[in-house]
């Protein structure tokens, strides 16, 4: 990360045995590698935060882009079943129109005749 090779930490630690003395070392050393730990977490955290964020937003536009292609196979589908509907409703109407006028003069021709029912006389027997 730093590039810094054995000789390098050596002399930093003889430095720092100079500076701090013997007797404050190992807690200084155990502070200084807390605070590095707590760095450290602090930047995974901000790391993972952002890639979250970057994450969501691919995640909102690939919502986008499927609600629009909903949107336009929905319409697509709507005016392909509309012109299906006219083209098979327009000839259906036209013969159904076309009966009722053919049949309308029949119909009026037709004098209505009296229906006349006979009587049937039923007898009720005990069944033996």
């Amino acid at each position: 990360m730093f590039d810094i090779g054995f000789s390098e930490l050596m002399v930093i630690g003889i430095v720092a045995l100079l500076v701090i003395g013997p007797e404050r070392l190992p807690k200084v050393a155990r502070t200084l590698g807390h605070l590095l730990g707590r760095a450290q977490r602090y930047v995974n955290d901000v790391k993972s935060d952002i890639n979250r964020e970057i994450q969501l937003d691919e995640l909102k536009k690939l919502q986008t882009q499927v609600t629009e292609s909903a949107r336009a196979l929905e319409d697509s589908v709507r005016k392909e079943y509309d012109s299906a509907r006219s083209a098979v409703e327009s000839p259906v109407n036209a013969a159904v129109a076309e009966l009722q006028a053919s049949t309308q003069p029949a119909a009026e021709a037709l004098p209505l005749v009296p229906v006349q029912a006979t009587p049937v006389e039923t007898t009720n027997k005990p069944a033996a």
